[in-house]
């Protein structure tokens, strides 16, 4: 969506061209920016997919360590003790298979857990008969260490980092804390705090992936681009229960070794390989860099485009350096000084709250239902493939607002209801499912929706905010879906 009240000057996005006498003119003076950049690599070429893919792969550590603590922080199953020596076995045989909760009722050589204790952190730290308050720290200091770390990073990709190496950082952060969370964790204040780590890295990861995927091809091409890390969420949450169901009975500590060592490899992939937003350096003044960038990403589409052509097509364009000097505290100034501007991130942020209730309270609620959790968890994930699919497309033919809308509602309409049906499992986990795919079906029209509805300078930030209102309602579905009487 084009946007008629452009944050700066047309050098922005719309950058006329002021070829000096001696050059030849080879570029219309109406060119915009986007069209010089498509004019050199093209629309979407092999060399943009596969960096397209390796980008988005970021996705699937996103999605591991969003979800992560299904499996991790799981209720595990027990069962009573029954020797000689126990005269509790009748009162605990008469409450064995209820709620986890019913073992505070008992004494503590009448039960035992099934497995391990080291299988879940609730039997590792003895936290089953703990208050709704640690019980909700554990998965709430994520998503609470994702809004500290959107809003102290996400203006980063804008400013001075740029998209390519906060995607970078942000991955390293999220690896590493994770494993530390393996190696260090020895109660719930230093697991929580871990978390709270890892949330703050992945803040931004699929934003910028977002954004840097989409800049890297040419405009028609970014709705499905987009989609492309979509799929590869949805393969991370898929991979979950795979490896969740591999590592029964051992520690919870794997489930963070076998997601987070990968991400240190592709850390290192996407620096050596990826390179940085041509739009993005061409906006902050560095001319010499988006040449370098553009004749990289035209080798392989264009292999007569040189360095000395390119210089001399672009040497003209001129940088706006209001939008060349932006920093942290000026990125998000912006929004406040267009009214326009602002009214727009509230209106996305406030459907991207509301969006999160049910696209992270329904996966994390997971193991309140009666169904296996591990075939719970692979029917979710299964159900962002259509998801991804229904988005790719309706995002060419229907209005972005009428789609959120009418998913968005769906999703609400079918919570509730299954909200009415527990003893029916299957009609229950049917509905349940329905429902996330919707909520997935709306939140990833969104997050395309918000790209087209700001511009590179401040494209990032926008895009973060939103996810700043997702992982809010997050945290506050985390808590909410506490049991409270504990």
């Amino acid at each position: 969506m084009s946007d008629p009240n452009p944050f700066f000057s047309p050098s922005d996005d719309s950058i006329a061209s002021k070829e000096s006498a001696a050059v030849p003119i080879l570029i219309p003076k109406t060119l915009s920016l986007d069209d010089t950049i498509e004019h050199y690599i093209g629309d979407f070429g092999w060399k943009q997919f596969l960096l397209t893919i390796l980008i988005s792969l970021a996705w699937v550590f996103d999605a591991q360590q969003s979800f992560i603590s299904i499996f991790t922080d799981a209720e595990p199953t027990w069962h009573c003790l029954s020797t000689p020596q126990n005269q509790n076995n009748s009162a605990c045989s008469s409450i064995n298979n209820s709620s986890l909760s019913s073992v505070c009722l008992l004494p503590k050589d009448a039960w035992t857990w099934d497995m391990s204790h080291y299988t879940s952190t609730i039997s590792e730290w003895s936290m089953q008969c703990a208050g709704s308050f640690l019980t909700g720290l554990r998965a709430s200091s994520f998503f609470i260490g994702s809004l500290a770390g959107g809003f102290l990073l996400a203006t980063l990709a804008d400013s001075s980092l740029g998209r390519k190496n906060m995607l970078v950082l942000s991955c390293l952060i999220v690896s590493l804390s994770g494993i530390l969370t393996a190696l260090v964790s020895t109660n719930v204040w230093n697991y929580a705090a871990m978390r709270f780590l890892s949330g703050f890295g992945r803040a931004t990861i699929n934003t910028c992936a977002l954004v840097l995927s989409t800049e890297l091809v040419g405009k028609r091409w970014r709705a499905q681009v987009g989609i492309i890390g979509f799929f590869c969420f949805t393969l991370g949450f898929l991979s979950l229960p795979l490896i969740g169901y591999l590592n029964r009975g051992s520690s919870w500590r794997l489930l963070y070794i076998w997601t987070c060592v990968p991400a240190i490899f592709h850390s290192i992939l996407a620096h050596l390989y990826v390179c940085e937003s041509p739009r993005w350096l061409y906006v902050r003044g560095r001319k010499e860099e988006f040449i370098k960038t553009l004749n990289s990403l035209a080798a392989m589409e264009k292999p007569n485009s040189t360095s000395s052509f390119l210089f001399s097509t672009t040497v003209g364009l001129q940088v706006n350096e209001y939008v060349a000097n932006l920093d942290f505290c000026s990125t998000m100034k912006t929004f406040w000084e267009r009214t326009w501007a602002f009214q727009r991130l509230m209106a996305v942020m406030a459907i991207g709250f509301g969006t999160s209730m049910v696209y992270y309270g329904m996966p994390l609620g997971l193991g309140s239902l009666s169904f296996n959790l591990y075939l719970s968890v692979t029917l979710n994930a299964l159900a962002e493939f259509p998801s991804s699919l229904m988005t790719f497309l309706l995002v060419g033919k229907l209005n972005r607002k009428d789609i959120i809308f009418g998913f968005a509602t769906t999703s609400r309409i079918c919570s509730i209801i299954s909200a009415f049906y527990s003893k029916w499992k299957v009609l229950q986990i049917s509905l349940e499912m329905f429902s996330f795919f919707s909520a997935c079906t709306a939140f990833n029209v969104l997050l395309i929706y918000t790209l087209e509805l700001f511009p590179t300078c401040v494209r990032n930030s926008a895009l973060s905010m939103v996810r700043q209102a997702v992982v809010l309602g997050g945290a506050f579905q985390s808590i909410a879906g506490c049991d409270w009487e504990k």
